[in-house]
């Protein structure tokens, strides 16, 4: 990723020694940030596996099974630190915020009533990046390359609430962010030149979270077996998407 990175500074300043040169500050020339949905894949192998290990132990009381994960969904906000704007060559330096989650419930019978766990998890990151553009036509301009680094925290909760018994949340961690990154294309639709505009992107993220801490230090592990520790928690990402708002302010 570093390398992609570089290589986009490199092809944009390497075209800027034939061109005029102009920069502003925000998506739109001006000071701007932006938010918006995102959507993510990924590939939860070692939770999918726990969440195999729980049906299996509740198989004679389930009602309704643990569903697998691997789809998460929330929201990204964040600032376009500056852009360059050479003619038919755009350059865009931004920084951001992640929040993603997916939740799913699994219901039991019991002769006392109806038992309930809940499985959630809480992808969080921050994140940095380039992309370089060009202007199509006026009003629409195409992200040929979309790039940006993630530093990763991961969250799963547990919640048990059964029948006679108290509620049992159990919250796992990751010990450190995990850093990842992703790469993709994208549109940009100017609503109000210069001040709002409608971008969409999608591409490919790449991720792995190996283990996650709980808050009595020890690690996610199977049902069947506390000394067996959960591992390729997260395995690899996958398709991702955004779309957001874009709006400037005059400086």
């Amino acid at each position: 990723m570093l390398k992609i990175l570089s290589i986009i500074i490199l092809v944009f300043f390497v075209h800027s020694q034939s061109n005029a040169q102009a920069f502003g500050f925000g998506c739109l020339g001006l000071v701007g940030g932006y938010g918006g949905f995102s959507y993510q894949r990924y590939n939860p192998t070692g939770l999918n596996e726990y969440i195999a290990v729980f049906n299996k132990i509740n198989s004679s009381t389930l009602k309704n099974p643990m569903n697998n994960f691997g789809e998460a969904k929330g929201w990204r906000v964040g600032v376009n630190l500056f852009r360059a704007n050479i003619t038919g060559l755009i350059l865009t330096a931004k920084g951001f915020y992640q929040s993603l989650s997916e939740k799913n419930d699994a219901a039991e019978s019991f002769d006392s009533g109806e038992g309930h766990t809940t499985f959630e998890l809480a992808l969080k990151n921050w994140g940095v990046g380039l992309d370089l553009g060009i202007q199509l036509v006026e009003g629409l301009s195409w992200k040929v390359i979309d790039g940006a680094l993630h530093f990763n925290n991961t969250t799963f909760t547990s919640t048990q609430s059964l029948p006679d018994s108290p509620t049992e949340v159990l919250i796992f961690k990751t010990d450190k962010p995990a850093l990842g990154y992703s790469i993709g294309t994208g549109f940009i639709l100017a609503l109000i030149e210069d001040y709002i505009s409608i971008e969409g992107a999608a591409g490919f993220t790449v991720l792995r979270v190996d283990k996650l801490r709980g808050e009595d230090n020890n690690y996610l592990a199977y049902l069947n077996d506390e000394n067996d520790t959960v591992r390729n928690f997260i395995e690899s990402g996958g398709f991702n998407a955004v779309i957001q708002i874009n709006i400037g302010f005059p400086l």
